[in-house]
């Protein structure tokens, strides 16, 4: 198990990791090189596995079968020099809500035992790259669900990791809140190793310098954003926007065309080829009004669902 491949060092390196829960497979086989300096987004649903492989990533739940190495040190082997070189920021916050912002990241550069002045220095560094400089002395039971998480990322950070682990960091939140996170995550691509699990498209196509598309456990496509959509390039997708989609005329038209998705107003159809008439003729006769239709270019919701024949809903 090399650090290092072809003049590319790796930060993180899984082989054949796999985690079980009794008859459940959560996390089935997967091998992934992940580069110093990378930002890697895992992008799936809930329950395809993420969290449980950053469980296992972390030191935090022992592998079924297959390891991984964090800066060339075994996680099952080396787990206490592993844990000297990452942070993870959860997908449910460990926050102290009864203490302030300062409290909470003075706390864990306490725990990660540092000096006093250091901890002063590192704080008041990270509430200024995440907006809060202005917040520090207000307890976070009063901060919005924006303003925790960007807190969560600072303290995933008190300890300078060389890999930080973000988990969903932006679960729940409005899209204006979102975007504001990753203003601060965009801030560290480059500096830090990052893998970010997500199940929102636009925030991996937005983030990631890669992107593994995992499903029940499985790694089903990997590659960059670009990458992703050009695999798909030979598919036509159609947007029909209508009134009057009831499911049985969409499950109907599925027989037709195997990869059709709900969208606003309509329907989106994938296919490698597509006839409009054929559409037009299956729609109309049971009353479907068609307002308008065009083509538009693939997207990272059409590769997953062409590969998983499911939707990623937000």
């Amino acid at each position: 198990m090399s650090y290092s491949t072809n003049g590319n060092r790796f930060a993180i390196q899984t082989f054949s990791l796999s985690r079980k829960f009794g008859d459940l497979v959560a996390v089935n086989s997967i091998d992934l090189s992940i580069k110093e300096g990378e930002l890697f987004s895992l992008l799936g649903p809930n329950g395809a596995g993420k969290t449980t492989a950053i469980k296992m990533l972390c030191c935090l739940l022992r592998p079924s079968s297959g390891t991984a190495t964090i800066m060339g040190r075994d996680i099952q082997k080396d787990a206490i020099a592993v844990k000297k070189v990452i942070d993870v920021s959860p997908q449910e916050t460990a926050i102290a809500e009864h203490l302030n912002a300062w409290e909470n990241l003075s706390l864990m550069g306490g725990i990660h035992g540092f000096a006093k002045k250091e901890v002063k220095k590192r704080s008041a560094e990270l509430l200024e790259m995440v907006g809060l400089a202005k917040r520090a002395k207000e307890q976070v039971r009063k901060f919005s669900g924006g303003m925790k998480r960007r807190l969560s990322i600072a303290m995933a950070l008190v300890s300078d990791p060389q890999v930080l682990f973000l988990d969903e960091p932006t679960l729940g939140l409005d899209p204006q809140s979102r975007r504001g996170i990753w203003e601060h995550i965009a801030e560290l691509k480059g500096k830090k190793t990052i893998l970010l699990t997500t199940h929102y498209l636009e925030e991996a196509d937005a983030l990631a310098d890669r992107i593994a598309i995992i499903d029940e456990g499985k790694i089903a496509a990997l590659g960059t954003p670009q990458e992703l959509k050009d695999s798909i390039s030979n598919m036509q997708v159609m947007v029909v926007k209508a009134k009057n989609l009831p499911p049985d005329v969409i499950e109907g038209l599925k027989e037709i065309y195997p990869e059709v998705k709900t969208a606003e107003d309509g329907i989106e159809i994938r296919a490698k080829e597509l006839s409009f008439y054929e559409i037009v003729d299956y729609l109309r006769p049971r009353g479907v009004a068609i307002q308008s239709t065009s083509l538009k270019q693939p997207t990272l919701d059409d590769v997953f669902l062409h590969l998983t024949g499911k939707e990623l809903r937000e």
